[in-house]
């Protein structure tokens, strides 16, 4: 950590800007950066300047504050600056550093800096936190989009785009109608995230939208494939888990 805490606001709202402004200005152990007022320039501002703390709202144009975390490299600590009600933010409560619920006082935005000190001078990393919250949506259903970045472009994938995903270790492949997409996510977060009417895990390799599958195959005793609707017609295995599965979704 430099001698001032190198900070940067994201957030959409000039009032909300300005306000952290006004309550930081007479910090003289902080260092405002950057502002930004969308995710887009977010991911890019945090990656290029690498601040220590970020004031960082959930609720913005293009892309959410969640889906943000998703795609930075460098990993700051997090302030939440939110609108979200109490009851929301018990979700993520425990992983964040902290957050700050509109409106808040001066008095609370310092005891939120004295957190991010603490963890900075006692050497505790954000990396597991982030993992953890790019994991949580506040509110209810299942998920309508991915956000992906591919070098300097990020893209946002609607769902319906989405033809099949492929486990990677770490990391799945995102299938669309358009090309392909390297995400580090987890089979199991699509699993629980994708509509289960519309995704099914075939495969612990594989999900695979509904209405993406052309015809099932046996190939051996037991054995199936799927054939799905796509110019190469390509051949995903299934497992047994998976063929019940399909079963249950196709109703045959």
């Amino acid at each position: 950590m430099s001698e001032k805490l190198q900070t940067l606001i994201i957030e959409d709202e000039e009032l909300a800007r300005n306000l952290l402004r006004s309550y930081l200005k007479d910090q003289p152990d902080i260092e405002i950066i950057g502002e930004c007022e969308n995710g887009f320039d977010g991911v890019k501002a945090i990656n290029d300047l690498k601040p220590d703390m970020v004031f960082l709202d959930i609720q913005m144009p293009k892309i959410t504050g969640f889906e943000m975390l998703e795609l930075i490299d460098h990993k700051p600590h997090i302030i939440f600056t939110t609108a979200y009600d109490q009851f929301a933010l018990k979700a993520f409560e425990l992983n964040a550093v902290d957050y700050l619920l509109k409106p808040f006082s001066k008095d609370r935005m310092l005891a939120a800096i004295e957190k991010v000190k603490h963890h900075i001078q006692n050497h505790e990393t954000n990396d597991e936190k982030l993992e953890e919250l790019t994991n949580l949506r506040p509110g209810e259903g299942f998920i309508d989009r991915v956000v992906v970045k591919d070098r300097h472009k990020i893209h946002i994938i609607t769902v319906d785009k989405i033809r099949y995903i492929e486990s990677l270790d770490d990391y799945v492949m995102i299938y669309t109608t358009d090309g392909r997409h390297m995400k580090q996510k987890t089979m199991k977060y699509f699993e629980t995230n994708l509509d289960p009417k519309n995704f099914i895990r075939i495969h612990r390799s594989y999900i695979v939208q509904v209405d993406n599958i052309a015809e099932i195959q046996q190939y051996e005793k037991e054995a199936y494939i799927v054939i799905l609707k796509d110019s190469a017609k390509t051949k995903l295995k299934i497992s047994k888990s998976g063929y019940k599965n399909i079963k249950e979704v196709l109703h045959f």
